[in-house]
């Protein structure tokens, strides 16, 4: 019997999982919920979902499992809303913006034995996931060096910057899943710096546009990642890992891949406009992976306690940043 799954939040990112679950054989979309009526109905009307409020989604019998896909600040408080009612869960990224609030309700997902699956949903791009192959087969001996970059064509607007954490906590997260996931463990310290050079706004709301970090692991090995709001070639995404005895490396991705030669020079076509179209077969991935892991497989998923890693590093840059010194970080 397919697993029955319900999403809260239809928004972008809601919409997108909706038409994975539907699309798997394993799965069906048996309710959504929205506070706005519209969204809510789109994604009944194309996927048969019923329309439910929160409480009924976590009482109903025939709801196997929730995707949350809500503000971060109720991520924490409806993971153990469903943990407690015997669903599994999939979450987006963060689980709250403070790691003190992700440990409580770590707490009662074990307690519960409930199955939470964070959303990093690059560690299923196919190009990331095959540098991580490169590494795990050995292919590159022991990884010593990263860069990461990451850099968005554009802002968010203010009043999502508001709520979002900062650059750190929201975006440079990411990469510093992918770090700890490409490497292997937890880095030690981190020294961060950050700079407004976008957008004046964005310094009055109390964050940065500009923002790098070097993450240093016990052994002295290193991961530079770099993140800016601003790129007006597109969507740079790549990573880099140099090892003992070679390098890996993911490149920008196009979505036309084609090169034209002139006596002027080459030409390529431009970056993908942003993450909605990078990665579509991540985000598929994701929910399959999610899918094919409450069926019983064991291919790995990132956990609760991948969420909690990812903003203690985050927690321990921002202090680095606004300190400029390296900042140890808490396992």
């Amino acid at each position: 019997m397919p697993l029955r799954f319900a999403i809260l939040g239809a928004g972008r990112i809601g919409q997108v999982h909706a038409r994975a679950v539907a699309g798997n054989d394993n799965a069906t979309l048996a309710a959504v919920h929205d506070p706005i009526d519209l969204a809510a109905g789109l994604v009944s009307d194309q996927y048969g979902a019923d329309i439910r409020s929160v409480e009924d989604i976590a009482a109903a019998a025939d709801i196997d499992a929730v995707i949350l896909c809500t503000p971060t600040d109720l991520h924490a408080q409806q993971i153990e809303l469903f943990a407690r009612a015997g669903k599994a869960v999939f979450c987006e990224k963060p689980i709250d913006l403070v790691s003190g609030r992700v440990r409580d309700c770590l707490k009662v997902v074990e307690e519960t034995e409930a199955t939470l699956m964070v959303g990093f949903n690059r560690r299923f791009d196919p190009h990331f996931m095959g540098v991580r192959a490169a590494i795990a087969d050995g292919r590159i001996g022991m990884p010593e060096m990263g860069i990461i970059t990451s850099r968005d064509p554009g802002a968010p607007p203010g009043e999502y910057i508001k709520r979002s954490g900062g650059i750190f906590k929201d975006m440079m997260i990411h990469d510093f899943d992918m770090a700890v996931f490409l490497m292997g463990d937890m880095p030690t310290s981190v020294l961060a710096t950050g700079s407004v050079l976008t957008d004046p706004q964005i310094a009055t709301l109390g964050d940065y546009d500009s923002a790098s970090a070097i993450l240093r692991w016990e052994d002295g090995r290193q991961v530079s990642i770099t993140n800016s709001r601003r790129a007006v070639y597109g969507y740079d995404q790549r990573v880099e890992i140099h090892g003992s005895e070679g390098m890996a490396a993911a490149e920008n991705e196009h979505p036309v891949r084609i090169e034209v030669a002139t006596a002027d020079g080459y030409t390529r076509p431009p970056l993908h406009d942003f993450f909605m179209t990078r990665y579509v077969a991540a985000y598929a991935n994701e929910i399959n992976a999610f899918i094919a892991a409450l069926g019983g497989e064991t291919g790995g998923i990132p956990v609760g306690r991948d969420g909690l890693n990812a903003l203690l590093i985050a927690e321990a840059a921002l202090k680095s940043a606004q300190t400029s010194m390296a900042v140890d970080i808490p396992h």
